[in-house]
């Protein structure tokens, strides 16, 4: 359950003497909030991919606050924490790193307790970011918890020190609920479409993969390439060496296909020994390239488990390019027919799949 406790303690009564001392009460802000906090709402409730709600979310916030810049981080598992929406001043410039415990917000994040700053560089746990394209005066940071675990951090800043009182708090804290509620149901999903062995997603998020890619590519007018990958011969590891090396193994590739590509390219386990890699932006030819790389850098170093199991794995891969108008069954069919080519053609290779219209009837057996 998400959990809404980020909020100093003290934090309730001092917005009732706020309100008392009309001085330091904004009706505006108020107003302001609450119509942003309908339309966050909606935008985290839509169908568009996670990264574009909270980025829509972030919008709506800074202008809200009356802010100059705005930004959700989330905490990865090396304890960075990366930006996923940036908005308003210096949105296009690249993100100061940060760390779980580093400055304001990693401090907010460590402790769970939103921070509200007058004068940040006066702060001793701020840290100024090298080179800035902004100045941080005010700054509010709301930590994104669930369960008394850290999701992220949203955070609003502004160039003059005094900007944001407790009503500036308050609406950011609501905010900050409704964008941390939404990242926690993103994680839900993840967990529930995730292979545990490998960390790849499962069979179960291959094809709303694809349909999002595809509707990605098709928005952006950009190539979409898969990659289809099935471990050669290994029924063999498993009937000699054990199911634990196998599924060691099954880990080991899944790795190393992730040390070889790029962060957003997306690895399933479609099943067994076969993984579809998902490829946004890549064309036939640097799908190839990529498929290449798997394929030797496997073939090339043996793999050891433990101190005495030492094997040597092929794989054998295809290739297959969305056309921009078949569906998602007749890619991952096309790409399924090329790994099975290369199978054909001796194992250890990579094939690139004929076009939709000289796709035979989808293939029964399973070559090994």
């Amino acid at each position: 359950m998400y959990d809404r406790g980020v909020a100093d303690p003290t934090l309730c009564d001092e917005f009732g003497d706020s309100i008392a001392d009309r001085n330091r009460y904004d009706a505006r802000v108020h107003d302001r909030a609450l119509a942003a906090l309908c339309r966050v709402t909606s935008e985290l409730a839509s169908d568009a991919e996670l990264d574009t709600r909270v980025q829509a979310a972030t919008d709506l916030a800074v202008e809200a606050l009356g802010a100059d810049h705005g930004s959700v981080r989330v905490c990865r598992a090396n304890a960075s924490l990366t930006p996923i929406a940036r908005s308003g001043v210096g949105a296009g410039t690249p993100p100061t790193p940060l760390r779980k415990g580093q400055g304001l917000l990693g401090w907010a994040v460590k402790t769970g307790q939103a921070v509200r700053v007058a004068d940040a560089p006066t702060d001793a746990r701020f840290e100024a970011p090298e080179p800035s394209s902004f100045a941080i005066r005010s700054l509010i940071s709301i930590p994104l918890m669930a369960d008394s675990r850290a999701l992220g951090v949203f955070s609003v800043s502004k160039a003059e020190p005094g900007a944001f009182d407790v009503s500036h708090e308050l609406a950011a804290t609501a905010l900050g609920h409704c964008i941390g509620a939404s990242l926690q149901i993103a994680e839900l999903k993840r967990q529930a479409t995730t292979d545990s062995m490998t960390g790849a997603l499962n069979r179960a998020g291959l094809l709303p993969t694809l349909h999002a890619q595809m509707n990605r590519a098709r928005r952006d007018g950009t190539p979409l390439s898969v990659l289809l990958m099935d471990l050669d011969h290994f029924k063999t590891v498993n009937d000699r060496f054990g199911h634990a090396i196998g599924d060691a193994m099954l880990s080991t590739f899944a790795q190393t296909v992730r040390d070889t590509v790029r962060d957003f390219d997306i690895l399933i386990r479609r099943g067994g020994e076969e993984f579809e890699l998902v490829m946004p932006t890549t064309s036939a030819s640097g799908g190839l390239e990529v498929a290449e790389r798997i394929r030797d850098r496997l073939a090339r170093a043996p793999l050891w488990f433990g101190k005495t199991v030492q094997l040597q794995q092929t794989v054998s891969i295809g290739v297959a390019t969305w056309d921009g108008t078949e569906d998602a069954r007749s890619l991952d069919h096309r790409a399924d027919l090329a790994m099975y080519m290369a199978k054909g053609e001796g194992r250890n290779r990579v094939c690139l799949a004929p076009s939709p219209a000289k796709t035979p009837t989808p293939r029964l057996v399973h070559a090994g």
